[in-house]
């Protein structure tokens, strides 16, 4: 895929398991709608290459745990298709600083200099945005265009084909998405946003990233490595 092009091809066990999306009207109603964005000239987050980048990066049967964000940021080269996280080099957003103080407070791990956070997606934690695209400076701009439908097939599938995946739902949008998960096959942690407007409402202490890796070595699964140093 390069950047000037919407392609529904992503990684192969993803792409399997996803086909009856992508062959959906809705979808070639999603596609459409981005292809006019190009053609009017439109700057869209992530670029074309990284849309599907949390698929790429995490297949669906090495997935242990899902975050579960909004939207992409929508400022120049921030967006790298990863729920949260930013591009090498871009300065790192205040909830994703705040995700960072946590992540010190709960296993004593540096604070990162990048907020790129590849290398969680690479061990098994899939970073999913609720929609997956975003215009220039327009928050929300693409949702209730398609993506919502789409990604919450997504939570189904890792729900129905999968067991012992951590849920980690922040904030009440995240929330409201535990509805597509079977309890009795994955774990759910819950907690307030990472906004500085929600913060100390609940983040704070949540002690996310320790539970996780509890859940997971108490199913005798590899446990992940939060350190992004």
């Amino acid at each position: 895929m390069n950047q000037d092009t919407i392609n529904p091809v992503i990684e192969p066990t993803w792409q399997a398991a996803l086909q009856s999306e992508f062959s959906s009207p809705y979808f070639t109603e999603l596609v459409k709608f981005l292809k006019l964005q190009k053609s009017s000239k439109k700057v869209i987050y992530p670029p074309g290459k990284k849309i599907f980048a949390a698929f790429d990066k995490t297949p669906l049967d090495k997935v242990k745990a899902v975050i579960i964000g909004q939207d992409p940021y929508h400022g120049p080269g921030q967006a790298n298709g990863l729920c949260f996280s930013v591009s090498d080099g871009i300065k790192q957003p205040p909830s994703l600083k705040n995700i960072f103080k946590e992540l010190a407070q709960d296993l004593n791990c540096p604070a990162p200099t990048s907020g790129n956070l590849e290398r969680w997606a690479d061990q098994g934690v899939l970073m999913l945005n609720a929609t997956l695209t975003v215009e220039h400076s327009a928050a929300g701009s693409h949702q209730g265009k398609g993506w919502e439908q789409f990604t919450d097939a997504v939570i189904r599938t890792v729900s129905d084909k999968l067991e012992n995946v951590v849920f980690i739902l922040w904030g009440r949008f995240a929330q409201n998405k535990a509805s597509l998960v079977d309890i009795k096959k994955h774990h759910i942690l819950k907690a307030a946003h990472p906004s500085p407007f929600s913060a100390h409402s609940g983040f704070f202490g949540c002690k996310h990233f320790s539970k996780t890796n509890e859940f997971l070595h108490s199913k005798k699964l590899e446990v992940i490595d939060w350190s992004l140093q």
